[in-house]
């Protein structure tokens, strides 16, 4: 990454938005009949369809993240068709829990698993193909085991976890979608509903300011979280709370904690409305590097481990 980031004081951060740039209509704005077609157009989408849209732009605007936004394209296609399966097939019975991965979707997800790996063995990285090719020689009752293992695991350090973990995702994604929603608001920044870290942050438009808010990279639960305070050990000393910025990513903010050395990305949609948080997240690998070569760990990983 050539641009030098630049620390804005947490403080002191405060986006002022003058209308959306993204061209979606906030709340109070005046509907024009060309706006409201993109804006159903943009909502009658599938979050996998918006989210490989948006890999393909950003596949060609960052060279560099071509390779692995490519990989995710073909594997969020997968998931995109997988989410579609276990609602036809699950929805019907409503069965799941967070708790332990129910014996019908271990079932629907074990007779899968080889399509998921062809997946793998096609269009992924070399290392991950001989997780794949190794993962192939296992028996249906093995699989069920990893899958039932892999559920439970909130922060997996191994390629093979991490592997199963993007074929678990969809039905993650699905189960969470049918469950309550909360309005709590925590201190701490744990997935309610999976028990996990989050991936990144969020900011959106409040007003004439932007709420933010963490988001589960497994199940993507969305939750409220104070603006001033650290999601790993809840620090709240603003002068122990860095927020680094780059020229080629500024709607990214990488915000770090002195207290604990850890750091978690956060979009700003109020600077980019275009952006699909978990793509984005992904694209801008070089933001990871920068951070740790000076210290910092990621609060947790992204789906594919990084």
């Amino acid at each position: 990454m050539t641009a030098a980031l630049l620390r804005t004081d947490a403080a002191h951060y405060r986006p002022w938005v003058k209308g959306s740039q993204s061209g979606i209509p906030w709340a109070g704005q005046t509907l024009s009949s060309a706006q409201f077609v993109y804006y159903f157009h943009v909502m009658t989408k599938s979050p996998w369809r918006r989210r490989i849209e948006r890999a393909n732009i950003l596949r060609e605007r960052h060279s560099f993240a071509g390779e692995i936004l490519g990989f995710y394209v073909r594997i969020a296609s997968f998931q995109e068709d997988l989410h579609q399966d276990l609602n036809g097939t699950l929805g019907r019975t409503g069965d799941g829990s967070f708790s332990g991965l129910s014996s019908a979707a271990a079932s629907e997800l074990v007779s899968i698993f080889g399509s998921f790996l062809s997946t793998i063995e096609k269009y992924g990285p070399t290392a991950l193909v001989e997780v794949s090719k190794n993962l192939r020689t296992r028996g249906q009752p093995s699989l069920a085991q990893l899958l039932s293992d892999a559920w439970l695991q909130p922060a997996p350090l191994d390629a093979e976890t991490i592997l199963v973990q993007a074929l678990l995702q969809p039905y993650a994604e699905w189960l969470r979608s049918r469950a309550p929603v909360s309005e709590t608001q925590q201190k701490y920044a744990v997935c309610r509903f999976c028990n996990r870290k989050p991936s990144f942050g969020v900011l959106r438009q409040m007003g004439e300011g932007a709420s933010r808010s963490m988001v589960c990279g497994f199940c993507l639960a969305e939750w409220d979280f104070r603006r001033i305070v650290c999601p790993s050990c809840g620090e709240e000393n603003d002068a122990r709370l860095s927020v680094f910025t780059a020229k080629d990513w500024d709607y990214i903010r990488v915000e770090c904690c002195e207290s604990c050395k850890t750091y978690v990305k956060t979009i700003d949609l109020t600077k980019d409305g275009h952006a699909e948080p978990i793509v984005d997240e992904l694209a801008s690998a070089p933001l990871d590097l920068w951070a740790r070569e000076r210290g910092y760990a990621k609060l947790h990983g992204n789906m594919l481990g990084m």
